[in-house]
């Protein structure tokens, strides 16, 4: 049997890693390792008992079922399910009240992401010109801004301007809606640009919609690229959400400048998240709606380190993950090692 490899598991559209891997959740010691048979997301598989599972590789089938995939990473189940939650978006009690109570830690981790690039040396130690200097921000899956309007208003050490871009209509008409009441976020930063723009659109077709005039390519004739790049790319609870994880995150990674950031956040493939994030939380508790989460689609972080590793332009040794548990009545905490069987940060960054 060919060995599998994280390269190829992310690059299975997530209807072959439901199709392998069944819903049979009774835990095994195999099944607890993080590392136990990840064939299950590039093969498929016969089952002959509960706990035991034959893998017959597919890998002809696979390749050209990646292959045909779509150049957009719309999901319109996706879309439509996130279209009848954007009324609450703002909501802080409301189906999206986990992800106001995450926010914080969102920028505590990208803040520490920044202190390990620049040696260790806090936000407050920078000299005056870096306080001024523009910092430009894609929120990949923005949603109805919740972090993006948080992003712009931060401005410790830069001057942020942020473009926020999701597919779904419903909920960037909110995040406009929402950004309108605040005057401060629809004006320009000190460096020229937007503070806050929404765009309605996959990120495959954002070079439709953005060019930034001082991004030039190195081509005589001085033209600007086709992709817009960025000092940091989020994707904060969206990867899970994506049919094919592997050309999305490449995509997304396109759009960060050298020596800048792609951080996110999403949930670990495994029975203790099954049943935080599938049972408790849309089942038994409510805390958000059932069919907001698809278990098949969870990522661990060794896979998304491996494909980090196997791409030439990320720097390995600058990357960075962060497990985070919810404790019912305290909120979001970083709780060390719980990156593989829950929620958690990521960051990678560009080589320079």
């Amino acid at each position: 049997m060919a060995s599998a490899t994280p390269l190829r598991l992310l690059q299975l559209p997530a209807a072959v890693r439901r199709a392998a891997f069944s819903q049979c959740l009774t835990p095994t010691p195999a099944f607890f390792s993080t590392r136990a048979t990840p064939t299950f997301l590039q093969t498929t598989a016969t089952t002959s008992s509960p706990h035991q599972r034959h893998y017959a590789t597919t890998i002809g089938s696979s390749a050209s079922s990646d292959s045909s995939a779509s150049s957009s990473s719309v999901n319109a189940t996706e879309v439509s399910h996130f279209n009848a939650l954007a009324s609450s978006w703002w909501d802080p009690h409301g189906s999206s009240r986990l992800l106001h109570l995450m926010n914080p830690l969102r920028h505590d981790f990208i803040n520490r992401c920044l202190i390990q690039q620049q040696g260790g040396s806090s936000i407050s130690e920078h000299d005056s010109a870096q306080k001024k200097s523009r910092r430009r921000y894609l929120d990949v899956g923005c949603g109805g801004g919740i972090f993006a309007e948080s992003a712009a208003r931060k401005s410790i050490d830069c001057e942020p301007e942020v473009i926020g871009v999701d597919p779904t209509p419903e909920v960037i008409a909110v995040a406009r809606r929402h950004a309108r009441e605040d005057p401060y976020l629809l004006g320009e930063s000190k460096a020229g640009g937007k503070r806050l723009q929404y765009i309605n659109s996959a990120v495959e077709n954002l070079g439709d919609h953005v060019q930034f005039p001082d991004q030039t390519s190195s081509s005589r004739s001085g033209e600007t690229p086709s992709r817009p790049q960025f000092d940091i790319v989020t994707l904060f609870e969206v990867i899970e959400h994506i049919q094919h994880p592997s050309p999305f995150l490449s995509t997304c990674l396109s759009h960060v400048k050298p020596g800048g950031w792609l951080i996110g956040s999403t949930i670990a493939r495994h029975p203790v998240s099954w049943f935080t994030t599938k049972f408790m939380a849309e089942d038994v508790l409510r805390l958000v709606p059932r069919g907001t989460h698809d278990w098949n689609q969870y990522i661990q972080p060794w896979e998304l380190k491996e494909w980090v590793v196997r791409q030439p332009e990320l720097s390995a040794g600058d990357w960075q993950v962060q497990g985070v548990v919810y404790v019912p009545g305290v909120g979001w905490k970083e709780v060390d090692g719980s990156e593989g069987v829950g929620n958690y940060f990521f960051g990678m960054r560009k080589r320079e």
